[in-house]
């Protein structure tokens, strides 16, 4: 049995235009320890989809799917209180901008902290080591100290760590990280990769990692899901799709890569016909 199953998520969105679709029909699945990449250039609903996962898409939002199943369980169409004890425990997600995602007016323990009062019958000295464990865990230099201090006292890196932190703070099953090392520098996000494929090994959790990158996905993914407006183009292992991509769009994400320009030029994916071309890989 998968750890997550997805069959036939669609998001629609209430505009003034009218309806707009951000996912269309997406089907997909992650393992217990399994790394599952999810990639396409921005606006192609990969955040959109797992945001759905995670029941924090806005009221203009309507989502449907035949279901959306964690450990066998369609968490679509369960009691908002149930869903809140899932959430943040059992699934948890690193989102963009760390940032601009902790709450400037709160130190960054106690952000860590509001997570294990949510989830924990810890007592507060549980809880405080626990924190600072996390954020050992997490590479951040004197946790008891930094535990006081507040987001914009500390570098973007060090903020990416507190958010994965966070996340992990109540041991999830599942980890959802929403392009984890955006606005870094390239050390750093080596570091943090790094970081959270030593943490998803030692905890054998699954986690679904939604990037642009494809080498990231190269180093980090063991299947690969390919997302271009809204759609599903192509699913297969991560060997696989970089050996012999089926779909024109995966072959023109591959062909964007710097190592493949011609002179001074990369090709894009208005160089490929992608419009009609149909989803090519996996179950649909």
């Amino acid at each position: 049995m998968a750890l997550l199953e997805i069959k036939n998520l669609t998001v629609e969105f209430d505009t003034a235009a009218g309806k707009l679709r951000a996912v269309d029909g997406v089907s997909l699945s992650v393992d217990k320890g399994e790394v599952l990449a999810i990639v396409g250039e921005s606006g192609s609903g990969k955040s959109v989809s797992m945001l759905a996962v995670m029941g924090l898409l806005p009221w203009t939002a309507t989502v449907t799917a035949d279901y959306i199943r964690f450990e066998g369980r369609d968490i679509l169409n369960i009691s908002p209180a149930e869903r809140r004890r899932i959430i943040g425990n059992d699934i948890s997600m690193i989102f963009q901008e760390p940032i601009a995602s902790l709450n400037p007016c709160f130190t960054v323990g106690f952000q860590i902290e509001e997570t294990l009062r949510r989830h924990t019958n810890l007592d507060r000295a549980a809880r405080r080591r626990r924190m600072v464990e996390l954020m050992q865990a997490v590479g951040i230099p004197e946790p008891e100290e930094r535990l006081r201090s507040f987001p914009h006292q500390m570098s973007g890196g060090q903020c990416q760590r507190v958010m994965i932190a966070i996340a992990l703070a109540c041991n999830p099953k599942l980890l959802i990280a929403d392009e984890p090392t955006t606005a870094l520098d390239v050390t750093i996000q080596k570091q943090i990769l790094d970081l959270l494929l030593r943490l998803q090994t030692e905890t054998g959790m699954g986690m679904i990692l939604i990037t642009h990158d494809m080498g990231v996905v190269a180093e980090t993914a063991d299947r690969v899901v390919v997302q271009y407006k809204g759609r599903k183009m192509e699913e297969a292992d991560v060997l696989s799709l970089f050996e012999a991509p089926k779909h024109p769009y995966t072959k023109a994400l591959l062909s964007a890569l710097p190592e493949n320009a011609v002179g001074d030029r990369l090709p894009t994916v208005t160089d490929f016909a992608l419009e009609e071309a149909p989803y090519t890989g996996g179950q649909p």
